[in-house]
């Protein structure tokens, strides 16, 4: 933004405060000139037409307070998905942005007539609705360090704590990019050391963070969008490998409603039933995945898949058997 046009906000901003405003409690407030207050005040009235006076009473103020500056071109249907966009956020724990997009539409929102305003804001709470599911706990100021390692190509080192062992390790990594899965789940994806491999470490399970002054160049042959599309759910791990699951007729309509994977095929059956074929890496998310829908899918292949979710079956009817 201009020295200038951040001048005019600022001007504008005092003319609609209850304060009244003098050019010289205007230049104090400005830090400038009375000379150029008077400039930029000319300057409102001039270029845009600004409905500017100066009376005794209430000294420099708009005569039609419905009046806005035209700095920003900006629709009631744009400015209304900003909205929603951050009623999203909002339902949506971890979203470290929410604070800040929230702060920039009620700056935006200066611009519109005061009624235009809290129509938007009206409908936004109560016609439209968000549930973001279970919520996560993600430090701020973590995920903001991450954002500069990643842009400066700077490694860190982290206290990192592993749920599937509830065990606190210290990495040594170097963060390749962001990525927030299905809008609640926050990740850094680079190179461990300690594993010597690309791996995914959620944000939210960091508890310590140090930016080192070493830099890092990137492995040239990573591609984010590429290793994104090849793993299925959030698991990096392993090489890709054919994946066959068949669904019943049931189950099935809630299979075709979606796109599960770049790769995935659907092979529909006379039954009603399909398989769905696509190439994963990974097998851990995609075993809970398929014991999610319980009877109405049946792994065909790989047999490493077959064999995980014939073992987890296996156990949960020991357990149950044992609680009888």
């Amino acid at each position: 933004m201009s020295r200038h046009l951040e001048r005019l906000l600022q001007i504008d901003a005092l003319l609609r405060s209850k304060q009244r405003h003098t050019a010289d409690s205007l230049a104090r407030e400005l830090e400038i000139s009375e000379r150029t207050v008077r400039n930029d005040l000319n300057f409102l009235r001039d270029r845009y037409g600004a409905p500017i006076e100066c009376t005794r009473q209430q000294g420099y103020h708009y005569t039609d307070p419905s009046w806005r500056l035209p700095t920003i071109t900006l629709s009631k249907g744009e400015l209304f998905a900003l909205t929603v966009g951050a009623r999203m956020l909002e339902a949506y724990a971890g979203s470290t942005y929410a604070d800040d997009l929230r702060s920039a539409i009620a700056r935006l929102a200066e611009r519109l007539p005061e009624q235009t305003w809290v129509d938007l804001q009206q409908l936004a709470d109560d016609r439209i609705l968000f549930r973001g599911g279970a919520e996560i706990h993600l430090d701020p100021e973590i995920w903001h360090k991450l954002e500069d390692a990643c842009q400066m190509h700077k490694t860190v080192n982290m206290t990192y704590y592993t749920a599937s062992r509830d065990a606190i390790s210290a990495r040594k990594l170097d963060p390749y990019v962001l990525h927030i899965y299905r809008g609640t789940n926050p990740y850094v994806i680079g190179y461990c050391h300690q594993r010597q491999e690309i791996r995914w470490f959620r944000v939210d399970r960091i508890k310590q963070l140090e930016i080192r002054d070493e830099t890092f160049v990137p492995d040239p042959t990573f591609d984010a969008r590429d290793h994104l599309e090849m793993i299925f759910q959030h698991e990096a791990g392993g090489i890709p490998l054919p994946v066959a699951i068949w669904f019943d007729p049931p189950t099935a309509p809630y299979i075709r409603e979606r796109r599960w994977h770049p790769t995935q095929e659907i092979q529909e059956h006379p039954d009603g039933s399909l398989t769905l074929c696509m190439v994963v890496r990974g097998l851990n998310d995609l075993k809970r995945w398929v014991l999610g829908y319980g009877k109405g899918a049946i792994v065909r292949e790989p047999p490493e898949l077959v064999e995980l979710v014939r073992k987890e079956t296996q156990i949960m009817a020991e357990l149950y058997q044992e609680d009888v």
